[in-house]
Order: structure tokens, then C-alpha cells, then sequence
């Protein structure tokens, strides 16, 4: 009979300790959730402003839906003088000028995006970033001392919208004139009108049509390469074509100038009705390995070329015979690269910008151009 009560008693035991694991597992899964990274970020928007709405009722809550408590999103209303000076303040720890502030303007992490083009393109992607490495607190800048939420992670995150107002925040729409005094206040950046529902090309064709002939291009030179034949485009020094070059260039040095502008200043760039360049200039692939924007690149190509051209025209050393095969190689190394930054601007950006396709048929001209001289000089130096 002891014999039978002690069987019966040891299979009550381990069912017990059965019964107990799943309850012990859940715990430590419990645990798990509650330390999940978390990322914060502060953005500063303004009642009447589209671009503000957009991201705030668009581009906002799809993220919110998504990450859930591991994204808090505290948002500033611009409503008084103080939150103006608030915003510069925080602006210039970004070492952003006061002109160019533009509303609404997010800070995570290190870095500050503003804009209705911009946020939608980077965010995203930093916000995977950022939990990949564990979270991110609330940037610490001295615009925003003393007024971040000290929300814990295990706290539900919230998105205060306009379309959807914070427990105990009055409707932010309701419009005062401190906020139209504000709006008179906050000079923010020139931007492109916000009608997404307006008929624009988005250039696709005219991209695709670009990227074809540049391979064409690059084809023709690769079989004349191949030849050794200068051909017909190889002519005097007084020829016209050779001063095509400088002109081209100079064309060259004058889109990527402009594009290094829109690139390192933060402003939004005049993309006329074809394409979307601000979206393109906003994405991860307009800066090379995510540090040198490519139109401070393409200004470095091209005064590399002018200078070559000049040194060609002015110089009688070796190294001025060898001047078009310098040209040639770096017009052919900007034009693969103009082929892939095209490439990529209908395939993975879903956006064209008609400032890189431009930069794109310079470089292939002057590749072109500077073909045949540069055949000629090889040969020149054989014989």
C-alpha cells in the first residue's frame, strides 16, 4: 500500500512540475517583451501646415501601427513664441541655420529630418537601424531640456495627431492667433506645393529611355576601344568638338553644384513637373558609402575634367598627350556610375530626379566625346 502511495505521489509531482514550465516560459517571454528596444523621437509640427498633416495623418500612424510600443513619437505643437525659439534652438545644435528650419521637423538620434519628402523616405529606415542596436533615447540637445515625456518602455507608446489628440490636450486645430502669429514667425524652407493627388509624370520612361542609351554608349566605345581606331571624332585642337568638352563640363559643374547644395544644406530642390527629386535626394543612395553626397562627387569629376582639358591646352609635356585619355577615363567611370544611380532611381527609389538624369547625359556625352582624342594619344605614344 506505501508502495502505491508513493508511485501515486511521484506522478502527481512531476505532472505538477509539467504544468509549471509553460507558466515559468510565459514569464521569461513576458520579461522579454518589456525589454524590448524602444526608439524615441521628438517632432515639431504647426496647425495649417500641409506638409505637417501629411506626415502626421499619413506617414505617422502606419509606423505607429507597426512598431506599437517601440516607437514614442512626442510631437511639439508650434503654438507660441517660446516653441519658436525652442525649435531653433534645437535646430542649431544641427548646426541649421534659422532660414533654414522647415516645419515639420523630426530629430532622432543624430539626425534631424524636415519635411514632407524626407521623413517619409528616412525614417523608416532609421527606425529599424535604431532597433537593431538596442533603442534610442530622446536626443539630448538643449532645445528640448526639461520638456521630453519620461515614458518607460513598458508605458504604451502614443503618436499625439491632430486627428487623434492626447488625453487631457485640447483639439490642436482649433486656430488662434498665436498660432497665426507663429506661422508669420517660423520662416521654413521653399517647398513644392503639397497636391499628391495632382497628375506629374514620375519620369520613369525617360529614365529608362537615358539608361538605354547609355549602354548603347558605352557599347559603341567598348567595340571601338576594341578597334584601336580613333575614327572620324578624332580632329585638330582647333576643332569644335574639343571645346564641346570645357562647355559640357562646365554645364556638369553647374548641376552638381546645385545638387550638392540641395544635398548638404537641407533644402528642398526645384524638380519642375517631371519626377520627384527631393525624394531621391532624401534616400540612403545620395551619399556614397553613406557619407560623400554624390553631387559633391560629380563637382569633383567635373573640375577634375576641366582641369585635364586645360592642362591638354596649355602644357607640351608627356603628361598633357596622355590629357584625353585621363578625360576619357574619368567620363567613363562617372558615366557607369550615372548608370547605376539611374538605374536605381525607377527600380528600388520608385522616384526620378531630372537633375541626375541631366548630370547622367552630360557625363555620356563627354565619354563620348573624348573617345576618339584618347585613342589618338594611345597611339601616338605605340608609335
Amino acid at each position: 500500500m506505501k508502495r502505491l502511495q508513493i508511485i501515486l505521489f511521484s506522478a502527481f509531482l512531476l505532472l505538477s512540475l509539467g504544468r509549471t514550465r509553460p507558466h515559468s516560459a510565459s514569464a521569461q517571454e513576458a520579461g522579454s517583451i518589456l525589454q524590448s528596444p524602444v526608439v524615441r523621437a521628438v517632432m515639431f509640427w504647426m496647425e495649417g501646415c500641409p506638409h505637417c498633416h501629411y506626415v502626421l495623418e499619413e506617414v505617422l500612424p502606419p509606423l505607429q501601427e507597426k512598431y506599437g510600443d517601440q516607437l514614442q513619437i512626442q510631437l511639439i505643437e508650434m503654438a507660441t513664441a517660446e516653441d519658436v525659439d525652442r525649435l531653433y534652438q534645437t535646430a542649431a545644435a544641427f548646426k541649421i541655420p534659422k532660414e533654414q528650419v522647415g516645419l515639420p521637423f523630426l530629430i532622432i538620434g543624430d539626425r534631424a529630418l524636415s519635411g514632407s519628402d524626407q521623413i517619409p523616405v528616412e525614417l523608416p529606415g532609421l527606425i529599424e537601424e535604431h532597433l537593431t542596436a538596442g533603442g534610442l533615447d530622446y536626443p539630448d540637445v538643449p532645445g528640448l531640456a526639461g520638456i521630453l515625456s519620461t515614458t518607460t518602455p513598458e508605458t504604451e507608446a502614443e503618436v499625439c495627431a491632430p486627428s487623434k489628440p492626447c488625453a487631457g490636450e485640447t483639439t490642436p486645430w482649433q486656430e488662434t492667433a498665436t498660432t497665426v502669429a507663429v506661422a508669420a514667425a517660423v520662416e521654413s524652407q521653399p517647398q513644392e506645393p503639397l497636391d499628391r493627388t495632382a497628375p506629374r509624370s514620375n519620369g520613369f520612361a525617360l529614365a529608362i529611355g537615358i539608361m538605354v542609351g547609355m549602354v548603347a554608349s558605352l557599347g559603341y566605345a567598348g567595340v571601338r576601344f576594341v578597334q584601336g581606331s580613333p575614327g572620324a571624332m578624332a580632329h585638330s585642337r582647333s576643332s569644335w568638338l574639343e571645346f564641346a568638352t570645357p562647355v559640357l563640363a562646365l554645364l556638369g559643374l553647374g548641376v552638381a553644384g546645385y545638387l550638392a547644395y540641395v544635398e548638404t544644406q537641407a533644402v528642398s530642390a526645384v524638380c519642375g513637373p517631371v519626377g520627384d527629386c527631393n525624394a531621391v535626394q532624401s534616400s540612403p543612395y545620395a551619399r556614397i558609402f553613406g557619407v560623400l553626397p554624390v553631387g559633391v562627387m560629380g563637382m569633383l569629376g567635373y573640375l577634375a575634367i576641366l582641369v585635364a582639358w586645360l592642362w591638354g591646352r596649355l602644357r607640351q609635356d608627356r603628361l598633357a598627350v596622355y590629357a584625353p585619355v585621363v578625360i576619357f577615363g574619368l567620363a567613363l567611370f562617372g558615366t557607369l556610375l550615372s548608370l547605376y544611380l539611374t538605374f536605381l532611381e525607377p527600380f528600388v527609389i520608385k522616384a526620378v530626379c531630372v537633375w541626375c538624369l541631366t548630370s547622367a547625359v552630360i557625363i555620356t556625352l563627354l565619354m563620348l566625346l573624348s573617345l576618339g582624342p584618347s585613342l589618338q594619344a594611345f597611339r601616338a605614344s605605340e608609335d
